[in-house]
């Protein structure tokens, strides 16, 4: 008798489960997520203290399971990262097998370096967090920097939203287009945008100031832009100084139109007032962070990265490879 069911036993044993579990920043890409899996996010109970401590339950055994959790780091990005990291503890405890942070957005990922003595490097801080919680792997999308990768002892999965970016900007627009790089730090990926689609090449000098945060001056254009549609691609759109800046000289030297393009649309402080009176035809960003009602402009074009992230948890899941999955094309 033994000898028939063991087989069997074994089998059952080494079975795996994915569940896939959301915070409270971003829950409709989580249900877009789930929906391309063909599975529903798992049951928590998040909820506050009256002090403001956050408290997480799952509402159903994990023992033994890949546990995913998506959570992007919106605002208030510091309960975001908590939450997550809260829930992440919690699945360990509960003896999940391997978790995995699913972070769409990944916050401090600005600060990953000293830019002067006495500052932190939070990015390498928020990887130190994650990896004492339990995490042990993260899936994310379009750091600001790639080294930020280095910073979390554990397999990252770096994806990007230059697919489709890059589609939709080939099906919307006609003509001679030419893709501009915000700065010297985003000619690579401005690189892999022109290259994908077969477009020139141009870059902004400017200068962001060492005191005062967010606060940028555009001086120079490298680069023929004169009679084009120039495209402004960027990481992230965060208080929209720089993209505006970078519009308005591009138009001064003669750009026919100016469209902007980034994965993050952050949109904090007077960004949309900026948006809403700046040169730009379009704003295309993705949903990796949620846009309120009151934020949406018409110029605003909001395209979904939840198939992306649904490919690479199944890749995850399967042990498969998430580059070849996506043929080197959506990963940094």
């Amino acid at each position: 008798m033994s000898q028939v069911e063991t087989p069997k036993m074994v089998e059952a044993l080494g079975r795996r489960h994915l569940m896939l579990f959301s915070g409270r920043a971003n829950q409709p890409l989580a249900q877009e997520v789930a929906s391309h899996l063909g599975i529903d996010c798992g049951s928590v109970d998040l909820r506050a203290f009256a002090n403001g401590e956050i408290y997480a339950r799952f509402q159903e055994s994990v023992r033994g399971t890949d546990a995913f959790v998506i959570q992007t780091h919106a605002e208030p990005v510091n309960e975001r990262i908590m939450e997550q990291l809260i829930m992440i503890d919690a699945l360990k405890r509960a003896s999940a097998k391997r978790i995995s942070a699913v972070v769409p957005f990944y916050g401090y990922a600005r600060q990953d370096r000293k830019g002067r003595s006495r500052e932190p490097i939070t990015a390498r801080l928020v990887a130190d967090l994650f990896q004492v919680a339990g995490a042990n792997r993260i899936i994310t999308m379009d750091l600001h920097s790639g080294q930020i990768q280095g910073f979390f002892d554990g397999p990252v999965d770096h994806l990007t939203a230059l697919p489709p970016l890059a589609d939709y900007i080939r099906s919307s627009y006609g003509g001679e287009l030419v893709i501009v790089a915000p700065d010297a730090g985003r000619v690579k990926t401005a690189e892999k945008f022109a290259g994908v689609l077969h477009s020139s090449l141009a870059f902004l000098h400017k200068r962001r100031s060492r005191v005062a945060p967010n606060e940028v001056s555009v001086r120079e254009v490298v680069g023929e832009v004169e009679g084009r549609h120039c495209v402004i691609v960027d990481d992230m759109i965060d208080t929209a100084g720089t993209v505006v800046q970078g519009a308005e000289v591009l138009l001064a030297k003669g750009a026919e139109r100016v469209t902007a393009a980034a994965t993050h649309g952050v949109f904090s402080g007077p960004a949309i007032d900026r948006l809403k009176n700046a040169p730009i035809d379009e704003v295309v960003i993705t949903n990796t962070l949620p846009l309120p009602e009151e934020r949406r402009l018409d110029k605003i074009v909001v395209l979904s990265v939840a198939a992306i992230l649904a490919d690479a948890i199944r890749a995850v899941f399967e042990d498969a490879s998430v580059s070849e999955l996506f043929n080197d094309q959506n990963q940094l």
